[in-house]
């Protein structure tokens, strides 16, 4: 084999791939059509779970320059409507403002630092497959040459040559209707509000930042990104577009029309690469399967959708996570019965309800006396905390709860593992900082720290760490010992005795006993060899 996986696409979906891989012990070929990285910027940051995932992996912060924690956003919108989420308990929804420029150069430079072979101007350009191998047609800066691997992933984006050629269906809506505008800019600073931040338009009012705000004419953004240029953003629904390159005048009209006033905008200052973007129509897809043989899809090669709320990155790093170690577990042997096929059932539902609250969203931003009728009642219902939450986690990704064993009725099990500090002999450490190998890990509270003799079959391939809780998981009261669970109507529980994580973080098997009798430990190894293969 030439390698064991080839991943056609060098964004952040590949980049992150490639990582999951290599931590794993599996040998990518990242192939890029692109010979260096775009300068364009197509994303200004990331929303979701996908945040708490990057600490997870010790790339919060460099992303963010940050040494603390993530915090979870108190504030955020659905479909232009403001959402506190302030009085949540435990609010899942959290951003990370970085443009997705910064999130290539972060994932490349690590992608270098664990050994991945990248391949600048390298493009796919057909395929065949047997039981064994993908044999991959590459056409290069030297010419065309061949790649065998024991498997290829599409990561390379909505128009996706890999899907293609591997005949996999991508059914959805396309609509020409819609016409967004952006750019930075530089607006005069006797406009922007000293109390919001928000622009103050003449003859308007005060538009707050970093919100989506909806007239009966459009949608209009406001960006001001610290050690950037601010973003503007106009969205109209119109059926026909400029065909020239997008200008600063063609940004000024738009406004204009949306606000109904004028919006003083000049160019922005200081080096770029600076944005200028039109975009018409767009479109809704998912594809009818993620998996063609020994092809599979990930990111937008497998799901497109509106960037409202911006779900994309939450949802395509996620994927990526969630397939690294389950194909590598395939490629190394131990990989059970139908693991690989679990990265299919898990994550397309997820793009389904990503395509479902994105198309949500965008019938709430339509303009018509209908729709402002719609939205004062959509506002009212989220009045209500248990609203809220529900809302909340459907955009962050908080009400995801995989499949897990037959009679496994634990309330973390399927679920995003709780964030929690233990001490271990060396120290206090928190649970982000014992998930950066990416291996499966079983995660011992119990009174004797016994579970791990329940691993001896298992060592090669997962982790244990016997710790005792420094603080209540996310979300708990010190005085009531219970954490909410994620999601939303579920009943809190007790801070769990034990825990078993698989590497994309999810809770495979846990315990709330302190002493786990015979059956909890039958359970335990259950889950290791459901997920973790037979007993070596």
């Amino acid at each position: 084999m030439s390698a064991d996986v080839v991943i056609a696409g060098g964004g952040p979906n590949g980049l992150m791939l490639a990582c999951e891989l290599r931590l794993a012990g599996v040998r990518p070929v990242v192939l890029e059509r692109l010979p260096a990285r775009t300068t364009e910027n197509r994303a200004n940051g990331l929303v979701g779970q996908v945040v708490r995932m990057l600490d997870r992996r010790g790339l919060h912060e460099r992303l963010s320059g940050d040494p603390e924690p993530p915090r979870p956003a108190p504030h955020f919108m659905f479909g232009a409507l403001p959402l506190d989420l302030t009085a949540l308990d435990d609010n899942p929804l959290y951003t990370l403002p970085v443009p997705q420029l910064r999130i290539e150069e972060v994932l490349e430079r690590r992608a270098a630092e664990l050994g991945v072979e990248i391949r600048r101007g390298h493009e796919v350009v057909g395929l065949s497959q047997d039981d064994a191998s993908v044999t991959v047609e590459i056409s290069g800066p030297a010419g065309a040459y061949r790649l065998r691997a024991r498997y290829l992933v599409g990561a390379d984006g909505g128009h996706s040559v890999t899907r293609k050629l591997s005949g996999i269906g991508f059914p959805g809506v396309t609509r020409d209707d819609t016409v967004s505008r952006t750019a930075h800019v530089t607006v005069p600073a006797e406009l922007v509000d000293p109390g919001t931040g928000g622009l103050d338009v003449p003859g308007y009012g005060v538009v707050p930042p970093f919100t989506h705000h909806r007239t009966e004419r459009g949608l209009f953004a406001y960006a001001p990104f610290p050690a950037r240029p601010a973003l503007v953003t106009t969205l109209e629904w119109e059926p026909s577009v400029e065909q020239a390159p997008m200008t600063l005048d063609e940004l000024r009209g738009s406004v204009r029309r949306v606000l109904g006033v004028d919006l003083p905008l000049d160019p922005p200052a200081g080096a770029g690469p600076h944005l200028m973007r039109r975009l018409a129509g767009g479109n809704t897809r998912l594809a009818d399967r993620y998996r063609e043989g020994r092809v599979l899809l990930a990111g937008d090669a497998a799901h497109v959708h509106s960037a409202i709320g911006g779900p994309g990155l939450n949802l395509g790093l996620q994927d990526t996570v969630n397939l690294g170690w389950k194909l590598a577990a395939e490629i190394h042997g131990w990989g059970p019965p139908g693991l690989l096929d679990s990265y299919e059932s898990e994550r397309r539902p997820v793009a389904q309800r990503v395509v479902m609250h994105t198309q949500a969203q965008a019938a709430l931003i339509a303009p018509g006396a209908e729709v402002t009728a719609l939205r004062e009642l959509f506002a009212e219902l989220l009045g209500d905390g248990d609203a809220v939450r529900r809302v909340v986690d459907l955009m962050a990704g908080g009400d995801i709860r995989y499949a897990t064993g037959p009679g496994d009725t634990h309330p973390l099990t399927g679920r995003w593992a709780p964030d929690l500090v233990l001490d271990l002999p060396s120290g206090p450490v928190r649970l982000a900082e014992l998930t950066r190998g990416a291996r499966p890990l079983l995660l011992d509270l119990t009174d004797d720290a016994s579970l791990a003799k329940e691993l001896p079959g298992w060592a090669d391939r997962v982790d244990a760490v016997a710790a005792r809780p420094r603080r209540p998981a996310a979300g708990t009261t010190a005085d009531s010992g219970t954490t909410a669970d994620v999601g939303s109507g579920r009943p809190a529980h007790r801070s769990p005795a034990a825990l078993l994580l698989r590497p994309d973080c999810y809770v495979a098997w846990a315990t709330d006993s302190a002493r786990p009798g015979s059956g909890e430990r039958e359970a335990l190894r259950a889950a290791l060899a459901r997920w973790f293969g037979a007993a070596a």
